[in-house]
C-alpha cells in the first residue's frame, strides 16, 4: 500500500461506526437497527430497576440470555429475536421504508 491510500483511508469519514466495519451497507444496517433495540431494551431494563432474575422473566428469556443482552453480545442476537424483545419490553416498533428510486427522478 502506497503512504497517499493510507492518508486516504484515515480521512475517510462514515456515518456510523458499522458502516466503517462491516463489508456491505446491508449488513451495516443489521447491525445499527440491532444495535439500538438492544440499547433501547438494555434501558428499559434498567428503568425496571429488578434483578436480572425478574427482568428476565418479563422478557421470556433466560437470565444468562439477559446478561448477554445487558453486556452487548451483539453477535448473540439476531435482529427478529431483539424485535420479539420489545413487546414484553413495552414498545412499539414501527418500520419506515423509503423509495430511493423515487426520490432521485
Amino acid at each position: 500500500m502506497e503512504p497517499n491510500q493510507v492518508t486516504d483511508m484515515a480521512n475517510e469519514r462514515f456515518e456510523s461506526v458499522w458502516d466503517a466495519i462491516e463489508d456491505t451497507p446491508e449488513e451495516a444496517l443489521n447491525m445499527r437497527l440491532r444495535s439500538e433495540l438492544m440499547i433501547q431494551i438494555t434501558r428499559r431494563v434498567k428503568e425496571w430497576n429488578v434483578t436480572q432474575k425478574e427482568a428476565a422473566q418479563r422478557l421470556g428469556i433466560t437470565q444468562p440470555r439477559l446478561n448477554d443482552l445487558l453486556n452487548g453480545r451483539i453477535n448473540k442476537f439476531g435482529l427478529d429475536a431483539l424485535v420479539n424483545l420489545t413487546g414484553p419490553a413495552h414498545f412499539h416498533v414501527e418500520l419506515t421504508l423509503e423509495d430511493k428510486e423515487a426520490t432521485v427522478a
